[in-house]
């Protein structure tokens, strides 16, 4: 976990993640009680390939997602990793390894983390160097390991809301799938080795299976078409993304999903009134759709247009996912307006709940301390902005010229706090 959010390569999307986190939940609920506390993370790759770290952090690459069709073939490929996890497969096949470091270990993962994020080449010299001579690694989970993972799988989601050919259909999308996913990384340490026999496994255990008399009910929507065109729209790259989404529009006029996947595209190539007529036609099918609102009001500022975005926005607000997003875009539009008390309402919300996701909230704080003549507030919401972008030094400056102008002895004591943190950082570096 640390080395992977070291290397800042998480997708952090409220909307996204809470998908995936719900998903997970779902099928854990019916499982015995774990060892561990599950986490469900999104990495930002259009890599098809999932896996399970030590203590069950479950990691889904976005690629899985754009690539599926339905919210029972992600389940299938979410329920394979649990079972992978409530198995201990992980601690197994490091226990196997008796002459491997964690030094080597780490070097690995960052082999296999560069070989689905960059160069495939690079990614196995990495590999290769962090291992010992001769050596048998065994990071691949075992046959029996795949066998097993899949027969629990079938089993947790024949329990919960989702089906069980999910599974199936799942594995048959990454063995056609076009991305240089997992049979872009050697052998030596694929974690799901065999696609084609892994499907007929899989049917063979479906023949099997007769229907649970006892399966839950999914109660809500899961949202899954919107989220995946929303990853297509926000985060693959724009022109294949733009390409594909320009002859899924002409196929399905009526589909809201790819309107807004579109809708998002413009955006991002600055077409700002093609964007709006993509998001109309999105909302004319999904009326009052929060995602739809949310991203069009965040296009009408950046429209100029923040009286329209706002009142867009306010109708997201009790969302209990999208809502802080909705404030943190209203308090742009305020701040657009010169509605400076407006603004540090919103940024100061978004700031409490969300620090992290959020570090523009910072420097649009520091931006109404000035406009409102507070400049050590501004230098101590500056530092903090500079300090989350790991510029370190920028940071430093404004945290020593709040010390020196800051009347308020708390803020002082929290800017000093603040500031021993940067140095001590320096220090290890």
């Amino acid at each position: 976990m640390q080395m992977i959010q070291k290397r800042e390569i998480l997708l952090h999307d409220l909307i996204v993640n809470h998908l995936v986190t719900d998903v997970g939940t779902r099928i854990l609920s019916h499982l015995p009680p774990q060892p561990f506390k599950y986490s469900f993370h999104v990495i930002d790759s259009d890599v098809f390939n999932a896996f399970a770290s030590p203590a069950a952090n479950i990691f889904i690459y976005r690629g899985v997602i754009t690539s599926l069709d339905s919210i029972d073939e992600l389940a299938g490929i979410i329920g394979h990793e649990i079972a992978h996890a409530a198995s201990r497969h992980v601690s197994q096949s490091i226990d196997r390894s008796k002459f491997i470091s964690i030094g080597s270990l780490a070097g690995i993962l960052a082999g296999a983390i560069i070989n689905s994020n960059s160069s495939r080449e690079a990614g196995n010299a990495v590999i290769q160097g962090s291992m010992a001579a001769g050596q048998t690694v065994m990071l691949a989970f075992t046959r029996s390991n795949e066998t097993e993972a899949d027969e629990k799988g079938i089993m947790f989601l024949k329990k919960s809301c989702f089906s069980p050919e999910g599974l199936k259909t799942g594995l048959m999308k990454i063995r056609a799938s076009d991305f240089q996913g997992v049979e872009s990384i050697p052998d030596y340490v694929k974690t799901h080795p065999g696609t084609g026999k892994r499907i007929a496994h899989v049917e063979n255990i479906l023949s099997g299976v007769p229907p649970s008399s006892r399966k839950a009910a999914c109660r809500k929507d899961f949202r899954f078409d919107m989220v995946k065109y929303r990853i297509l729209g926000l985060y693959t790259d724009i022109e294949p993304a733009f390409s594909k989404l320009k002859i899924q529009v002409e196929n399905e006029p009526l589909n809201p999903a790819v309107h807004y996947g579109i809708g998002l595209v413009y955006a991002r190539k600055f077409m700002l009134e093609k964007a709006l007529i993509h998001f109309r036609k999105a909302l004319s099918i999904n009326i009052f759709d929060p995602m739809i609102l949310l991203d069009m009001g965040r296009v009408f500022i950046l429209d100029g247009k923040p009286e329209k975005a706002v009142s867009l926005l306010e109708g997201t607000l009790s969302d209990p996912v999208i809502g802080i997003m909705a404030k943190f875009h209203m308090g742009e539009a305020h701040l657009e307006m010169d509605n400076f008390q407006s603004a540090r309402r919103c940024f100061e919300n978004v700031i409490q709940e969300k620090p992290s996701l959020f570090p523009r909230a910072y420097y649009n704080m520091a931006k109404i301390m000035s406009m409102t003549k507070e400049q050590a507030l501004s230098h101590f919401y500056l530092g903090q902005y500079y300090s989350r972008m790991k510029k370190y030094k920028t940071a430093k400056l404004h945290f020593s010229k709040a010390i020196d102008t800051l009347d308020n002895p708390g803020m002082i004591k929290k800017s000093k706090e603040l500031l021993k943190a940067l140095d001590d950082l320096d220090k290890k570096i």
